[in-house]
């Protein structure tokens, strides 16, 4: 009885994150990737785009800081961060790399600041829910 509404809860976390347009399919086909051998699988992919992104939003945050702005590193490491993001199906975060790099093509330079904004606003998000979905899923698997 408690494991079946373990299992709902997990569920419901992660069609919540579908829903709200977090993630997209290429979430699912990491799961399935995940088998008994390897439970954290998912986790442990998401736990490296962490920090690869952190690493990506500090090299954007200092091409920000040049003047004049050279757009071309700009879309190269949002291009990476774009990726980066759809590997493990961050809707939103790819969805705002792409303005992003809209922006980059314009010579936007305002654009740009304020779009990279929204791309550290949907990324520090995702995280956040991620970690409520993984602690949930963990209380599942351990229950």
């Amino acid at each position: 009885m408690e494991q079946n509404h373990m299992q709902k809860q997990i569920t419901l976390a992660k069609n919540s994150l579908f829903e709200q347009g977090y993630l997209d399919d290429q979430f699912n086909q990491l799961e399935d990737l995940q088998d008994d051998a390897n439970p954290n699988f998912v986790e442990e992919i998401v736990t490296l785009f962490y920090s690869d992104s952190m690493r990506l939003i500090r090299n954007v945050e200092t091409a920000l800081e040049n003047y004049p702005l050279d757009f071309y590193k700009l879309d190269d490491y949002m291009h990476q961060f774009k990726g980066s993001s759809s590997s493990i199906g961050a809707k939103k975060v790819k969805d705002e790399c792409t303005q992003f790099q809209e922006c980059c093509k314009a010579k936007n330079a305002e654009g740009c600041i304020r779009i990279f904004q929204k791309v550290k606003q949907e990324h520090a998000t995702l995280k956040r829910k991620l970690e409520t979905y993984f602690q949930i899923s963990r209380q599942g698997i351990n229950f």
